[in-house]
């Protein structure tokens, strides 16, 4: 299965690690220097020009990639099917 994360980009299901709100996440000191040490290290993807309110944090053979989506997390969890019950 793929998932769409914004624009035209999709990737494999099987490929996420992780899907996380930028806003609460980016309240943590830790997650701040992550981010930043990941774009410094040209990880970071932005999906679209809008104003990301996710991040998808992925690896394909061996390399990690971010994914900045315009999407908000919790609706990236639900096509993904992760959340099933939430309305």
């Amino acid at each position: 299965m793929f998932l769409h994360i914004g624009s035209d980009v999709v990737i494999p299901l099987r490929n996420v690690i992780a899907i996380l709100d930028i806003e609460t996440t980016t309240l943590s000191r830790d997650s701040r220097e992550f981010l930043k040490t990941a774009e410094e290290e040209g990880f970071i993807e932005a999906v679209s020009e809008d104003l990301p309110r996710s991040f998808v944090i992925t690896e394909e053979d061996k390399k990690s990639k971010i994914y900045l989506s315009p999407i908000s997390s919790v609706t990236l969890q639900k096509r993904c099917g992760f959340i099933d019950d939430i309305t």
